[in-house]
């Protein structure tokens, strides 16, 4: 088995419409995003150099693209776009565990939030 490490990206707060209701397209609303991904060593660790691991600076903003860009209904759906497009811009990622939460999601009851975690295995 290759060694890896992994790189966590916590918390990440961003302003979105996506949801079923058109109330949540027209409101909007914050979503928060955890990306844990795991990295193949390689020589990053070794040669302490940027290029040869995932800059978490780009990381966070390729995530900021996806969730502040086209309309999902589906959080479940944009988390696994999410995980997919990590894995296939840094081919080192062997797996990219993303969870969403929603803290407004329109239920019928009080809850600190929904959330929705999709893991993705990146193809050897």
């Amino acid at each position: 088995m290759t060694p890896t490490y992994t790189i966590t990206l916590k918390n990440c707060a961003f302003f979105a419409r996506h949801g079923v209701h058109d109330e949540e397209e027209f409101l909007g609303q914050r979503f928060f995003v955890d990306a844990e991904l795991v990295v193949e060593q390689g020589s990053a660790l070794r040669e302490d150099r940027i290029e040869d691991t995932v800059h978490y600076g780009i990381a966070f903003a390729e995530i900021e693209k996806m969730i502040t860009g086209r309309r999902r209904y589906l959080i479940e759906a944009l988390a696994l776009e999410i995980a997919e497009m990590l894995c296939s811009r840094w081919p080192q990622i062997h797996r990219a565990k993303i969870t969403i939460r929603k803290p407004n999601a329109p239920v019928p009851g009080v809850l600190d939030y929904v959330a929705v975690t999709v893991e993705h295995v990146a193809r050897s």
